[in-house]
């Protein structure tokens, strides 16, 4: 049936454009010519019927009229015959050739004899990528290796020695936490990650979020960006703990970035990027964000960051606290003034109850909150991020 709709859809195409090459073509000028003889015999007719014409002298002009009309009309068939042959082999060559490009073009970026793929079966098929992807011991051993880092004889000594010594004490919180730590400054992220791990169980119902993202992103690095098994485990332990957690969003939208969930990517990401936050994870998912959109069938234009310039910024480390505060005070009332008269997208919003919690004027940002809700109550995933805003100023639950 496929096949058959291309063919038809070509023929028809084809059909289109070689008609008119099919058509007979005439001279202009001898068909004008034929025009003017068939006016000028119903002329002489009308000349005789109203007497200035002899009926004689009609007959003689008559004649010749009709004798130039009847050469006209010969010449037109001669001068319309060979262009039709000549018609029918461009139409039949225009046919061929579209056939034959539109069928090479479907071959090389097409997919010929790809079944059908319903929303079910890719949804199903997420499922299994997901399901069946490597483990953390597969992506590290596939991973490229790091560049080492230059560092003194006498560190790398002093760190072969940690290596040996660590292991024999298997309860050693301290001894193993600065395992962790040297080894991802020596770009061993599989090891630190590996020590990092001991770290979490050791700590046990005392672990910190914290630890646990130190954990996520050292399997995450170590795996050259692919969120394993292992790492979704961590990254569900820290959603768990906090649903907005902002490395646990990245993470957890990169997950499903990675086996063909693009939609859910861009659910978990637009939060971060809307929120006015700052950071590694958010940079990472800023640089994403858009593709995943794309991907998903999303109409996504992500918003500007809106901070200070590169100027503010060198200014401001030349002033006084006192100073600074009273800069990024009028760059933030600056911004408050803009969205209570022109409005702003929820991103500006976000990023003003943010910079009031950094402040420390937890009420002009519970304020902020309070009005934001109100203007994108009807927007979901603004309120989102809206929220993650609101709780890292200090004002929301």
């Amino acid at each position: 049936m496929f096949w058959l709709i291309c063919t038809m859809m070509t023929l028809c195409v084809a059909a289109y454009l070689a008609t008119p090459l099919l058509r007979g073509q005439t001279d202009d000028a001898q068909s004008s010519d034929m025009t003017i003889y068939k006016g000028q015999l119903a002329e002489v007719d009308r000349d005789v019927e109203r007497g200035v014409l002899a009926p004689e002298d009609a007959e003689r002009a008559k004649t010749e009229i009709s004798r130039r009309l009847l050469a006209a009309s010969r010449t037109v068939r001669r001068s319309g015959t060979a262009p039709v042959a000549v018609n029918r082999g461009l139409a039949i060559a225009t046919l061929v050739l579209l056939a034959v490009l539109g069928g090479w073009i479907y071959m090389s970026v097409g997919a010929p004899g790809a079944a059908d793929q319903p929303l079910s079966l890719r949804l199903a098929i997420a499922d299994e990528i997901r399901a069946t992807r490597p483990s953390q011991d597969a992506l590290e051993a596939a991973a490229p290796p790091g560049i080492p880092p230059d560092v003194p004889e006498d560190y790398t000594a002093q760190i072969e020695q940690l290596r040996v010594i660590v292991p024999t004490r298997p309860d050693d919180l301290e001894g193993w936490t600065l395992l962790a730590y040297h080894e991802a400054q020596l770009r061993n992220f599989g090891d630190a990650a590996r020590a990092q791990a001991r770290v979490v169980d050791l700590k046990g119902n005392t672990v910190e979020t914290a630890d646990l993202v130190q954990l996520a992103d050292l399997l995450v690095i170590a795996a050259d960006g692919i969120i394993s098994p292992e790492a979704e485990n961590v990254t569900r332990l820290i959603l768990d703990r906090d649903p907005n957690n902002v490395p646990g969003r990245y993470f957890m939208g990169a997950l499903y970035g990675q086996t063909g969930r693009p939609d859910i990517a861009f659910r978990m990401w637009r939060p971060l990027v809307e929120s006015g936050a700052q950071g590694f994870h958010v940079d990472m998912a800023r640089s994403q964000i858009e593709d995943a959109a794309f991907r998903a069938g999303v109409e996504y234009v992500l918003p500007e960051t809106g901070g200070p310039t590169a100027a503010e910024i060198a200014a401001a480390t030349d002033m006084t606290d006192e100073d600074r505060n009273a800069m990024i005070g009028g760059m933030v009332n600056r911004l408050a003034e803009r969205l209570g008269s022109q409005g702003g997208s929820a991103a500006d919003w976000a990023r003003l109850i943010a910079a009031y919690g950094v402040l420390g004027e937890t009420e002009s940002a519970a304020g902020v909150w309070a009005e934001a809700q109100r203007v994108f109550a009807d927007d979901t995933a603004a309120i989102d991020a809206l929220r993650t805003a609101a709780q890292t100023a200090g004002v929301a639950e």
